[in-house]
Order: C-alpha cells, then sequence, then structure tokens
C-alpha cells in the first residue's frame, strides 16, 4: 500500500483520515485540517488522555473516532498513518479494498515542502537497524558547524510536519527515518542517504527480513547525490545497486579500516576522506582524530564516518566536521557512563532495543557482567552470544523472554554464570544491579544492553535506562 498519485495541489475539503491519536498523528491531523482538509482521527484507545487529545482537536473542527480503529469513515478519500500501524490492519484492508491510499506523515511533510513559496530544503537521510538517532544528531552537528541553518528531525524531536511548515527556514534538514516511516512515505526523495546497517529486527511488522530490508532501501530512492553505505555489511551495498538513483549519483562506502577510493574510513586514529577529494585514486582528506568522538567505541566511529560522508556529499568542508563531532554529545541511555562503584564501571546502553545493537554495545568492553532481557520481538540470540559470549564475566538476565537469551548462553557459553530473575516489575532492576554487581571484579562493566525491547517492565527505553542509572546511585551510597 502507498501510492505516487497523492496530489499535493489542493486539500481543500479534502476528505483524510488519520490513524492514531499519538505525537505524528495529531501532527499530520491539524497541519492537514489548517490546509482545509477534513480530518477525522480514529485511534483504538478510549482512555482519558485520549479524550483530552480529542478535545483539543475539536477546537479545530477536527472529529475523532475513539474505540474503533478498524473502520474505514464513510467518504475518505486519503488514510495518513502513524509510523506503528501495521500493513495488515484492518483499517488499511478497508483503505485497500475502497481504493483509498494510505500514506504516513513523512510522506506528508515531503509533499508539503515549499508550502507558502519558501524553497524546499532538501534532506539527508538516515535510516539502519542501529545508530540511526545518534547519526542524525551527529549529522546535524557537523552541518551547524558548518554555519548551515539546520535540523535533526524525522524519528526524532519535532514532529516533521511541523518542521516543514514551521517558521523557521532551514538550508538542509537531517532526517532519521525507521523502516516504518519509509513503508509509508513511496515518494521521497532525498538528496543523500544512508542505510547504516541491516539485521533483523521488527520482523512482526514487516512480515520478512526481505520485506524490512526492501523498506529500508527505499531510502536510496531518486538520491541526487550520495548513497552512502557500510563496506562491512554488504547488504546495505546491496539495496545500492537495486536502486533507481539520479544519474551523477555515487556510491560511497564508509569502513572502520583504511579505505579504498570513494570511500571514508580510519587511518592511524585519523578519519579520513577518500570520496569527496580531487583525484580519489591518490589524496585523502584528513577530517577529524578517532579521539573526537563521543565514545570512541566502534561502532560510534561508523556513526561518525556515515554522518561525515553525508556532510560532504553536501559540500561541508573537513573543519566542519571535526567541529561537529566535538560538539556533539549523545543522548542519554546510549552508552552512558553511570558511575565507578568499587573499581566496576556501569555502563546504561537501554536504547540496544535489539541483538545487533546489543553486540556493538558489548564490543566496546571486556570483561563485562551483562544484564538483558525484555521483550524479544522475535528475535533469536544465538548469534550474539556466539560473538560476544567471550566477553562476559557473567550475566543477569530479567523480563519476559529472558529464557531465550538463558538457552543462547546454555547453548554457546556454557562456562558463563547466570543469574534469572523471576519477575518483571520494575523493582527487578535494582535487584538486577546487585547481582551483576555480586559477580563483577574490579576492572569489569556492568553493561545494561538489554537486546530486547523495555514494555514488559517500563513504559519506554529511557525509563528502563532511569531505574539502572538510581539502582547504581543506590549502590554507590552503600558502598560509600
Amino acid at each position: 500500500m502507498g501510492s505516487r498519485k497523492v496530489s499535493t495541489l489542493d486539500w481543500q475539503g479534502k476528505h483524510v483520515t488519520v490513524a492514531g491519536l499519538g505525537v505524528s498523528g495529531i501532527s499530520a491531523a491539524r497541519a492537514l485540517a489548517g490546509l482545509g482538509a477534513s480530518v477525522t482521527v480514529v485511534d483504538g484507545g478510549d482512555g482519558e488522555a485520549h479524550r483530552a487529545r480529542a478535545a483539543e482537536l475539536a477546537e479545530q473542527d477536527i472529529t475523532v473516532r475513539l474505540g474503533d480503529a478498524e473502520t474505514l469513515p464513510e467518504g475518505t478519500e486519503l488514510v495518513v498513518t502513524s509510523p506503528g500501524w501495521k500493513p495488515g490492519s484492518p483499517l488499511f484492508k478497508a483503505a485497500a479494498a475502497a481504493g483509498v491510499d494510505v500514506v504516513g506523515d513523512v510522506e506528508i511533510a515531503w509533499l508539503l515542502r515549499g508550502t507558502g513559496g519558501r524553497e524546499a530544503a532538501p534532506w539527508l537521510a538516515v535510516t539502519g537497524t542501529n545508530g540511526k538517532t545518534t547519526t542524525t544528531q551527529m549529522l546535524a552537528s557537523i552541518l551547524k558547524a558548518a554555519g548551515l541553518r539546520t535540523a535533526a528531525v524525522g524519528n526524532i524531536g519535532t514532529p516533521i510536519i511541523d518542521v516543514v511548515l514551521g517558521d523557521e527556514e532551514y538550508d538542509v534538514l537531517a532526517v532519521e527515518l525507521s523502516s516504518y516511516q519509509l513503508h509509508w512515505a513511496p515518494s521521497v526523495r532525498a538528496h543523500s542517504a544512508v542505510v547504516l546497517n541491516l539485521a533483523p529486527d521488527h520482523l512482526d511488522w514487516h512480515g520478512s527480513m526481505e520485506a524490512y530490508a526492501a523498506d529500508k532501501g527505499r531510502v536510496y530512492e531518486g538520491n541526487t547525490v550520495a548513497c552512502v553505505y557500510n563496506v562491512a555489511d554488504p547488504a546495505t551495498e546491496n539495496l545500492v545497486v537495486e536502486a533507481d538513483v539520479e544519474e551523477g549519483c555515487r556510491a560511497i562506502g564508509f569502513t572502520l579500516g583504511a579505505p579504498g577510493p570513494s570511500m571514508l574510513g580510519v587511518v592511524d586514529g585519523i578519519l579520513v576522506d577518500r570520496a569527496f577529494v580531487q583525484n580519489r585514486q591518490k589524496n585523502a582528506q584528513e577530517l577529524a582524530e578517532v579521539e573526537d568522538i563521543d565514545p570512541p567505541a566502534p561502532h560510534n566511529i561508523a556513526n561518525a564516518l556515515a554522518a561525515a560522508a553525508l556532510a560532504r556529499a553536501f559540500g561541508v568542508p573537513p573543519r566542519a566536521v571535526r567541529d561537529g563531532l566535538r560538539d556533539f554529545r549523545p543522548d542519554a541511555h546510549r552508552i552512558s557512563y553511570v558511575a565507578e562503584v568499587d573499581g566496576v564501571t556501569y555502563i546504561d546502553d537501554s536504547k540496544a532495543t535489539n541483538t545487533h545493537a546489543a553486540e556493538a554495545s558489548l564490543a566496546a568492553y571486556e570483561p563485562i557482567v551483562w544484564i538483558a532481557g525484555g521483550l524479544a520481538k522475535g528475535a533469536t540470540f544465538d548469534e550474539l552470544v556466539q560473538r560476544s559470549g567471550e566477553r562476559l564475566r557473567g550475566a543477569v538476565l530479567i523480563g519476559a523472554d529472558r529464557a531465550l537469551i538463558a538457552e543462547a548462553l546454555a547453548r554457546h557459553a556454557p562456562e558463563v554464570p547466570v543469574v534469572d530473575l523471576d519477575r518483571t516489575d520494575t523493582g527487578a532492576m535494582l535487584a538486577a544491579v546487585r547481582e551483576a554487581a555480586r559477580l563483577a571484579e574490579p576492572g569489569d562493566t556492568v553493561l545494561l544492553a538489554p537486546a530486547c525491547a523495555s514494555m514488559d517492565m517500563f513504559a519506554n527505553y529511557n525509563k528502563r535506562g532511569d531505574a539502572f542509572a538510581d539502582a547504581v546511585r543506590e549502590l554507590a551510597a552503600e558502598s560509600a
């Protein structure tokens, strides 16, 4: 589903159904109503918070139907979905039966660029299984260091429709796009884009790894200057090969090793560019030092190279790459140092919500006492344990699907001591930290890298990370 036929010319009186009463749904509803569309928002919930949001939207003459997310409102000419709604949802099946297009908020934002006669800012797009947010924020920091008016938008921060229609004008946007958003955004054509990596994730939503990869690959469609790919992940290069791009668009690789021509890479602790230089067969341009990256873990260096590649594709000078990386500070809960207690370092990577992210995190330390578990989302853990088991001093498992990790550890790292906490209450985190401290020795790292989603125990990964940090601080107070 999704279409290239949606017109940007006249929203006046167009009957639009918005699926979902979350942040992006409310943004789309308000924007389209403001352009004259007749908007109905549908949501399966009917709680107090839903009714409060509905009352606010009613003030803008937006109809909200609560408690029924399956029936297509009569007269609907277009459905705008929030990213998380699955393609097989009854509402979308009804839309398909009625010949009605389904698109996402990112598609609407793309169609609304340049509204009001302003020049439409080009998009530098970032997707991948892991590292999207960090890379997008790094990119925005580099662009700002070059003196460009920019913002990190899309799957992070302010809803992208609000940015496109807002009063502030931009030279370029750093746009994080999830596989969900790309699925529903057939018209987006970025200036340049990157797929950072591909690993099984959200397969319950997409239905297969092939469908997931195909949606990620949409980010390359119509690129004009550069399709950036990960040399260490051939699947990302394959997506570039398959993409239909503008004539003259180049494939640009990034690697943690020494780069070949048309790549960015690392030589003797220096990030170097052999893509956007004259005579790239022989020349290389120094961009920054590995020590300019916070933290300088391998996967984060890869993020920095990807961000640098997109910035260089946009014409940013080398000094701005260095200054932007120096200025950047990672979000909380992404390989965040919490404390050192009795010679043991405690690191919060609650944002490692899948196996690929957890593997990158585990690769940055050793020896490790690993705190893991939560909702597996259909993932398996054998490869993760096979690749990372040697680094483990021990493991403490929490959450609904912890048995899957325990079984993988028993198969591939049977010598690693495992504490299986048979509880999913939020207080389990304090118990997990205490058990990890018991297993750890001075010089070790206790790493929260759950490899799972958090919703079985916490509202989101932020709350999970906060609980970990609070537990570590309680442990530190006791040992003081």
